[in-house]
């Protein structure tokens, strides 16, 4: 049987059939759903790591070289960048599409703890990892300057008030904060008297580096 000899012995119901079919799509196509990338889960991590008041090159050298590291070992790692600032490093790791991101969690886990060894001892929290979404940029970006007050007052304003108050909103699923400007205080000390008070200078900078951002000593 011919498949097509019904259509060929019926012109006319095989053009309105046809013309169904094209007003139906055109229809239709206001309503297909438009994706700019395609919906394809990366098995994405990233670590972060927060030495308060390091500079971004002893972040880079002293806490980001450390952890690319360990974290070039893990097998199946297709990408690696890293981005350190003041007082913050943050690796993102990319995987292979048919990696378990569950798997590589632990491996991830791994390298930090094998990593530990050679981090600053000073760092206040060992590092920590989280599962990303490379196609998820940010979707507001907003700068917080000022004529009249200083940077330090600017900063804090836009850590403890703005930025908490953002983070309480519906639908926000996280607040980052860059360019921050932390005070720091510089303490000049006596060997002689920290000596005989059975001192060090490591007792000082503990001392005051655990309730400032951070703190040089000199003497």
């Amino acid at each position: 049987m011919n498949i097509s000899a019904p259509f060929i012995r019926r012109p006319i119901g095989t053009s309105l059939i046809m013309i169904a079919i094209a007003v139906i799509g055109l229809a239709a196509y206001p309503s297909l759903p438009v994706a700019p990338l395609p919906s394809v889960d990366f098995p994405t991590i990233q670590v972060s790591a927060l030495l308060p008041g390091a500079s971004p090159d002893v972040m880079a050298t002293s806490v980001a070289t450390p952890l690319e590291k360990q974290l070039g070992e893990i097998p199946f790692v297709t990408q690696m960048t890293s981005s350190s600032m003041l007082g913050s490093t943050q690796v993102t790791v990319q995987f292979a599409l048919s990696r378990n991101i569950d798997a590589a969690a632990q491996d991830v886990q791994s390298a930090i703890n094998a990593a530990s060894g050679y981090l600053p001892k000073n760092l206040p929290t060992p590092p920590t990892y989280k599962k990303v979404n490379p196609a998820d940029p940010p979707i507001l970006i907003l700068g917080v300057t000022s004529d009249d007050l200083p940077i330090a007052q600017v900063d804090d304003y836009a850590e403890n008030m703005l930025a908490l108050q953002i983070s309480q909103m519906a639908g926000v699923a996280q607040v980052l904060i860059g360019g921050q400007s932390t005070p720091s205080v510089r303490v000049q000390v006596d060997p002689a008297k920290l000596s005989q008070m059975g001192l060090t200078l490591q007792d000082v900078q503990s001392v005051m580096c655990g309730w400032l951002p951070c703190c040089k000593v000199s003497f």
